[in-house]
């Protein structure tokens, strides 16, 4: 894969099981694989709490640390000619949705900075309030993302086992073909890794 040309990795993709295995992931190839220099994009950050008092109780750092599903990071680093995927859509019909492949547009596209929220099912005591750029790094992105898509080529990222059913099925069906995947499982897993199936929605 030759990093040096977006048109030739815009159709290529490292899978993982969770968000925070295609965090790490995506900021290693930016860092260390992509040309030029990395530029910074801050969000600015509010929290609601049914006791107004109680927001006192969480530092700003904190909050800039948090990181939910759905939400794009607080400190969103970006260089030339890296591949996003789109929080929301922001304009189907000009295809600004999901992975969003510049090479394909021939005008500009202009992304604003929009206010996101956590839901009730991220688990935090509040609700996040994040006002930065919808995007987020998708050299990597999650199995359960890449359902619908395919891929010219795919490598599968499994530092442990796939944890719910189907996904290591939708992972390697990404492709057209057995010889477009490479997967990675640890050293000590003997070449193996366990396959979730749920045999009661068969």
């Amino acid at each position: 894969m030759n990093l040096h040309n977006v048109n030739d990795y815009a159709n290529k993709v490292i899978l993982c099981s969770t968000n925070e295995g295609c965090r790490q992931m995506n900021e290693v190839i930016l860092r260390n694989r992509l040309e030029g220099e990395i530029r910074h994009y801050f969000s600015t950050d509010t929290i609601e709490c049914d006791d107004p008092e109680d927001a006192a109780d969480f530092p700003i750092d904190f909050i800039h640390s948090l990181h939910p599903t759905g939400l794009p990071l607080h400190d969103l680093a970006l260089k030339v000619g890296a591949v996003v995927m789109l929080l929301r859509n922001l304009d189907a019909k000009r295809g600004l949705s999901r992975l969003l492949n510049a090479t394909e547009h021939d005008d500009d596209i202009i992304i604003p900075r929009i206010p996101l929220t956590t839901t009730e099912d991220d688990g935090l005591p509040f609700k996040l309030r994040r006002l930065q750029f919808p995007v987020r790094l998708a050299f990597s992105v999650t199995i359960n993302k890449s359902l619908g898509q395919t891929f010219d080529r795919v490598g599968i990222y499994l530092p442990s086992p796939v944890f719910s059913h189907g996904q290591l099925y939708v992972a390697f069906s990404r492709v057209r073909n057995a010889e477009s995947v490479k997967v990675y499982i640890p050293t000590d897993a003997d070449g193996v890794t366990k396959n979730v199936v749920f045999r009661e929605v068969l």
